[in-house]
């Protein structure tokens, strides 16, 4: 099948590069120039395990391409998949600007019948609105369906090759077989393409992130209550992920969610859910919990020092949002060096992957080491933001000889508190 994909960022060049190594014949499209020729290059441009060996071989195989021009890239495809970004606006609702702007111009283009697939996470009603943008100037006939994607960085090709499900709506016979034969190579182990209207696929998408959200705060909530009362949020976790009716999943306290989706799909919710008269009182609190528990460990910190930071060096271990990315979207990380820095502290930071993408944001206001122990140099404390594996058996002697203090705060719950105090440390982490 011949297959465009509008936009190479994390959704566009995961699904582009997929569905081409099922043998599709894939065109990805993007106006930065740059860019493209990086990935005309063989340069793959996001950092997702997995992803270079079906990107190499399936550039060299000549079924992945790239372009900037949009009429080329479209040209004789049956499917056209939008992945485009819809960054939250001021108010939380979600910007279709770039969705919106690439339906305009697909309208005259277009020369055959095609499936238009809106991949991004998009609003209740956009199938429509993309329909009506591409109606208004298209000469053939067309069909815009919602396809939300389901992708965990770190794991994205994974979940790409082998979903759980595929949720397609559409109310179109033509589009759904079309469809369905384009998915047939992913649920050959009769894992369900379930079909549904448009509107329940987009909201399909919203509810899962906003419920998975709901379920890592309210673990949140369980161990800050958990300090407070003397408990033990990992034994909390064991007697509550056993009961299948909640499962193990989604239930480690730490310092917040971010990441590109959970952050900005629960606010679009919330605003979706506003704007139609609705006060969705349960994400409007998720909201809330999460923005405090992203600097949680500062408490601990000012505490320890006596609010008295200024001068001090505090070593970051991890700034992506989660292991397995480059990704600092909403990080965690990036609030505490906001905190740190505001407080008059200095910060030495250590991640595998995310440093050069902080940098972007951060400058030059906190140093970056090329390791682990680097970033232990001169340091007051170590707080933990990111559970990269290389932090989960770390060399503890070395910790403790280049600290100037014993003092790890752990945002999550690496190490075991009784180890800890049997090695010297003074030790806070969440819930326990």
């Amino acid at each position: 099948m011949k297959i465009a994909v509008i936009g190479t960022g994390y959704v566009g060049l995961v699904t582009g590069t997929c569905f081409a190594e099922t043998g599709n014949h894939v065109t990805c499209v993007d106006i930065d120039e740059k860019k493209v020729q990086k990935l005309q290059s063989g340069v793959v441009t996001i950092y997702e395990p997995g992803l270079e060996v079906l990107f190499e071989r399936n550039i060299r195989q000549k079924r992945l391409d790239f372009t900037t021009n949009l009429k080329e890239g479209i040209k004789d495809a049956e499917v056209i998949f939008l992945a485009l970004p819809t960054p939250p606006g001021e108010d939380g609702s979600a910007d279709l600007q770039y969705i919106l702007k690439v339906a305009n111009d697909l309208g005259p283009i277009l020369e055959n019948y095609a499936v238009v697939v809106d991949k991004s996470t998009v609003p209740v009603g956009t199938a429509e609105k993309v329909h009506a943008a591409i109606a208004a100037n298209a000469k053939v006939e067309f069909d815009v369906v919602s396809n939300p994607e389901f992708l965990r960085e770190g794991v994205a090709v994974d979940d790409f090759m082998k979903p759980d499900r595929v949720v397609i709506g559409t109310r179109s016979d033509k589009a759904k077989k079309i469809m369905e034969n384009l998915y047939a190579p992913l649920v050959r182990q009769g894992n369900p393409v379930i079909f549904m209207d448009e509107k329940s696929a987009e909201l399909t998408k919203y509810a899962a992130n906003s419920f998975l959200a709901t379920k890592i705060t309210f673990m949140n909530e369980i161990a800050n209550l958990c300090e407070l009362l003397g408990a033990d949020v990992d034994m909390v976790r064991k007697g509550i992920g056993t009961d299948t009716r909640i499962g193990k999943r989604f239930l480690f306290a730490g310092i917040g969610y971010g990441g590109s989706c959970f952050p900005k799909d629960v606010q679009a919710l919330a605003k979706s859910s506003k704007d139609v008269g609705y006060n969705f009182k349960i994400l409007n609190s998720v909201m809330d919990v999460n923005t405090t528990q992203k600097t949680r460990l500062m408490d601990h910190i000012k505490g320890y020092f006596k609010n008295d930071l200024k001068g001090k060096t505090i070593a970051l271990w991890g700034l992506a949002f989660k292991p397995y990315t480059d990704d600092i979207r909403e990080a965690p990380a990036l609030y505490n060096i906001d905190a740190l820095l505001e407080a008059g502290a200095k910060v030495r930071a250590y991640d595998p992957e995310a440093m050069e993408n902080v940098q972007d944001v951060v400058g030059d206001k906190i140093t970056y080491c090329e390791d682990e122990y680097e970033a232990l140099e001169g340091a007051d404390a170590l707080m933990i933001m990111t559970e990269w594996p290389v932090f989960r058996t770390p060399e503890f002697k070395l910790i403790k000889e280049k600290l100037k203090n014993p003092l790890i705060l752990d945002g999550r719950n690496l190490y075991e508190v009784d180890q800890m105090k049997e090695l010297g440390f003074t030790y806070f982490s969440i819930g326990r």
